[in-house]
């Protein structure tokens, strides 16, 4: 969806900083609750890409206040409120029950997992229809506003670009987030110049960015 968590492409968030030896994980809290995210969407009969759509639903402020694994967490806490393994404000509670206080937790809720059909591991397919785009095409990434999950960032959308590589076809992520069917798809790297996404005063260089085809339109 669109909102905080797709902030590729923008400005005025400062230099990236990469720090040489960096390690795993900072925090000894960072690599548990790694394993947390892990763990909460097998316990609550998700996948990786509602995961996604969690992160995405966010309040902005939390989203830039709790920091990457931070928000990992309340995206792990939200998966299992959504299919009923906690109940809304569970977490809190136990955290003030442990810090002295007298607070009542919250009952249990009853489970309601999702439902829905694999069409096998992980998320590459075998599809009959043939590739709608060739390699070397132009193409131009659609304009489209979505209250769901997508992996379409908005800054390419409505820009140009040319078709450089065919990737196997995979699920469609704005379905399966959602639970609504796999809806396989051929994938594509499409190639952008910086100029075209940022305009002519940007710094030269070229970005490869893989695309799902009902993201896609021939230019």
């Amino acid at each position: 969806m669109d909102g905080i968590h797709d902030m590729g492409g923008t400005q005025g968030w400062g230099t990236v900083r990469i720090e040489p030896d960096e390690p795993v994980f900072a925090d000894l809290w960072h690599g548990r609750t790694f394993a947390l995210g892990l763990a909460s969407m097998g316990v609550s009969g998700t996948n990786l890409d509602a995961f996604r759509h969690s992160l995405e639903r966010l309040h902005p402020l939390d989203y830039l206040q709790h920091g990457y694994y931070g928000r990992w967490l309340s995206c792990a806490e939200q998966l299992c409120v959504d299919s009923g393994i906690l109940a809304p404000g569970a977490v809190e509670a136990r955290a003030r029950r442990l810090r002295g206080e007298d607070v009542e937790e919250p009952a249990d809720v009853e489970t309601r997992k999702p439902q829905y059909e694999r069409g096998g591991a992980g998320s590459l397919r075998d599809i009959d229809a043939a590739p709608k785009f060739a390699v070397g095409q132009p193409v131009r990434a659609k304009t489209f506003r979505k209250s769901g999950h997508t992996r379409l960032p908005a800054y390419i959308r409505g820009h140009a670009g040319v078709i450089s590589a065919i990737r196997p076809a995979a699920v469609l992520p704005d379905s399966t987030a959602h639970f609504t069917g796999e809806d396989p798809q051929h994938v594509y790297t499409v190639e952008f110049t910086s100029t075209e996404l940022w305009g002519e005063d940007s710094e030269p260089a070229t970005l490869f960015i893989d695309m799902f085809e009902s993201y896609l339109e021939a230019s």
